[in-house]
């Protein structure tokens, strides 16, 4: 019997330091996440970082809470909810982190009697610290627990016609009325290392600005070929012009060499070079979360004001939006068949 593991990123249990910090403590000691060796790891995440970031990732969550708990597990639901009744497999939902484990959804697939499970992460683009971590996780409770599982990999979705669709469509929607001066592709960062590890040749990304336009097996597994590539696709069923639009990426940590040009750095200046009416697009994520909402929603839009920036919008992600929903059903009924 088959059914469909959907898997996003997760969230502490509430927005108070006691909870934020197990969840902290999970998300950061993944070694697909800070990628050095285990004891310089807990000496970082654990004699440093969970100190203070416990408190102030608290302060964040609580603005950005909702009543029925957090959103992005709240939109995760949604659309989970909204999938099951367009599929004739049972659909179940997990987190890579926190208590919606992977494990409580693989378990509430096998009580149901699937042994052929289509795992889905819900990222656009493949990354080691989304999509790998992901899979590696799934894999090791299935040989514990599961063992008579198959799994089946959902594969980045970047440039899947009907998600770029699904996209544009979104966007397009949502500044109905908006008369932007610019519109910003803000993706999540990662460590320039993370690209080089998950070159398969070995050879092919430097990370110089031409790479991820020339042709290579590497872009299967290149996060930053894949922003490029989802923005361009966009931008073309958009039909806008280059000077319209531009691409950074968010949420870099201090210390590493992380992708460029940054997005609070770049909002930062637009005022200054024109720019007074910004909407702001974040397609690394499918479900609006904490880097959305507080990140860019109110501490990037608050930045853009204090710049001398008049008009800010940020596009919300696609969330439970019915013609995204329609489009992961039919991709779950076509490997039904």
């Amino acid at each position: 019997m088959k059914g469909v593991l959907l898997v996003n990123l997760g969230s502490p249990d509430s927005p108070t330091p006691k909870d934020v910090k197990p969840y902290l403590d999970e998300f950061l000691m993944d070694k697909y996440v800070i990628d050095v060796p285990y004891l310089l790891r807990a000496l970082l995440v654990r004699g440093i970082i969970l100190r203070k970031r416990p408190e102030e990732s608290a302060h964040a969550y609580s603005k950005i809470w909702w009543e029925e708990g957090s959103p992005l597990v709240v939109l995760s639901e949604r659309m989970q909810k909204k999938v099951q009744p367009l599929v004739n497999v049972p659909v179940s939902l997990a987190m890579r982190y926190g208590s919606m484990t992977i494990e409580k959804g693989l378990q509430e697939l096998s009580d149901k009697g699937v042994t052929d499970v289509m795992l889905f992460p819900l990222y656009p683009q493949y990354a080691m610290a989304s999509t790998l971590t992901i899979l590696v996780k799934a894999e090791e409770i299935r040989k514990k627990k599961f063992p008579n599982m198959k799994f089946t990999d959902v594969p980045a979705f970047y440039n899947k016609p009907d998600y770029i669709k699904n996209l544009a469509d979104s966007i397009q929607k949502h500044l109905v009325g908006f008369d932007y001066d610019h519109l910003l592709f803000s993706y999540h960062g990662i460590p320039e290392r993370h690209i080089r590890k998950t070159d398969v040749t070995k050879s092919h990304c430097k990370i110089d600005g031409s790479c991820c336009n020339t042709p290579s097996p590497a872009h299967e597994f290149c996060y930053r070929h894949q922003c490029y590539e989802t923005t361009k696709q966009v931008i073309k069923l958009l039909g806008l012009p280059e000077d319209k639009y531009s691409l950074t990426f968010q949420s870099r940590l201090a210390g590493d060499k992380w992708l460029e040009p940054y997005t609070d750095v770049e909002i930062d200046n637009m005022p200054s070079k024109g720019i007074k009416k910004l909407a702001v697009v974040t397609p690394a994520f499918v479900s609006d979360c904490l880097e959305t909402l507080e990140e860019i929603a109110m501490r990037a839009k608050e930045d853009f004001e204090a710049n001398g920036g008049e008009e800010f919008l940020a596009v919300p992600c696609l969330n439970d939006d019915d013609e995204w929903c329609e489009t992961v059903s039919n991709w779950i009924n076509d490997w039904a068949k």
